[in-house]
C-alpha cells in the first residue's frame, strides 16, 4: 500500500511494524498526534522523567509506558513500541551505534518507554490556516538545529535544546503564535522568532538533523522547542544505553490533535 495521507496511523503503524514504511512522517495523517520516543532503563527513569518535568517546552510528555512494556494505555491500542515507528537510534555511552527500524532484538525487561510531543502535531491546524509548512511543500523532513539555550538539569541528564525551523511569512506569524499557543502537549508557542544567532545557530542552510529549506523574501525562520532535544542530552550526558526515534520518524497515534487538552 503506498503511504499517502489519507492513510490512517493504524496503518502507518502496521507498515513501520512489517518494514513496508521507514521515512519521515510529517505530514502524514493530519489532524493526529504524532509522538518523539525515549527509551531508557528503569534505573535512570525518574532522572529523565524529572528532566521532562522541569524542561516541558521540549519534552512534554505524553504517556510513559510500564516497566518491560511495548504497550500503550491511552494514545494507541494497537502498538508495539519496538516496531511501530519508522525508525529508531540506539546510543550507547552517548554514541549514535545504529538506525535500526526494530528493536525487539535488543528490548529488555527494565525498559521505560515514554512519549514525548512532537511539533509535527500542530501542522494541520497551521495548514488549515492557510500558513504553509516549506518542508512539507518540498518533501522533506523539518530542519532541527542544536542550540545555546540550556536545559534544566536533572540528575545525570543536562544539555541543551534542539528547535525546529519553519519559515513563516512576516504577516502570519501572529497567527501561528495564536495557533501554537492552543497545543502545550506538542511544544506550544514558539521560543525564537528571527535572529537565529542569539540561540546560536551560525547557518540554516546546515541543519543538525532533518534537512534544509528555502526561506522567501518577507519570510522569517520561527524556532520551536524540538522533541530531538533527548537526543542531544543523551549524547551530551553519555548514559549508557538509551533508544530513541530517528529524528522526523515519528509514531503516528490515535489521538486527535483537539482531544489533547481533554486527555492530558
Amino acid at each position: 500500500m503506498p503511504m499517502t495521507e489519507f492513510i490512517t496511523p493504524k496503518q502507518i503503524r502496521q507498515q513501520s511494524r512489517t518494514g513496508a514504511f521507514t521515512g519521515q512522517t510529517s505530514g502524514m495523517c493530519p489532524g493526529y498526534t504524532q509522538a518523539n520516543l525515549v527509551i531508557l532503563p528503569k534505573k535512570e527513569a525518574y532522572d529523565f522523567l524529572l528532566f521532562a518535568q522541569r524542561n516541558p517546552k521540549p519534552c512534554p510528555i505524553l504517556e510513559v509506558a510500564d516497566a518491560g512494556s511495548k504497550r500503550l494505555q491511552t494514545f494507541a491500542q494497537d502498538v508495539d513500541l519496538a516496531t511501530d515507528f519508522p525508525k529508531y537510534r540506539v546510543y550507547q555511552n552517548g554514541e549514535l551505534v545504529s538506525e535500526p527500524t526494530d528493536v525487539t532484538d535488543i528490548w529488555r525487561g527494565d525498559l521505560v518507554s515514554f512519549l514525548i510531543g512532537c511539533s509535527f502535531s500542530f501542522e494541520a491546524a497551521l495548514i488549515a490556516a492557510g500558513i504553509e509548512m516549506r518542508h512539507i511543500t518540498m518533501k522533506r523532513n523539518v530542519p532541527m538545529y542544536k542550540t545555546n539555550i540550556k536545559a534544566k538539569s536533572a540528575g545525570q541528564f543536562h544539555g541543551n535544546y534542539v528547535v525546529s525551523m519553519r519559515p513563516i511569512p512576516e504577516e502570519q506569524v501572529v497567527k501561528a503564535i495564536t495557533i501554537t499557543e492552543r497545543l502545550p502537549q506538542v511544544h506550544g508557542t514558539p521560543i525564537q522568532i528571527g535572529d537565529p544567532e542569539r540561540i546560536g545557530i551560525q547557518n540554516l542552510d546546515q541543519p543538525d538533523f532533518g534537512d534544509a529549506v528555502e526561506i522567501y523574501p518577507g519570510e522569517v525562520p520561527v524556532f520551536w522547542a524540538c522533541g530531538v532535544t533527548p537526543q542531544a542530552v543523551v549524547m551530551e550526558s553519555k548514559p549508557e544505553f538509551v533508544i530513541t526515534h530517528a529524528p522526523g520518524h515519528m509514531l503516528v497515534t490515535d489521538i486527535r490533535d483537539n482531544q489533547l487538552a481533554d486527555i492530558l
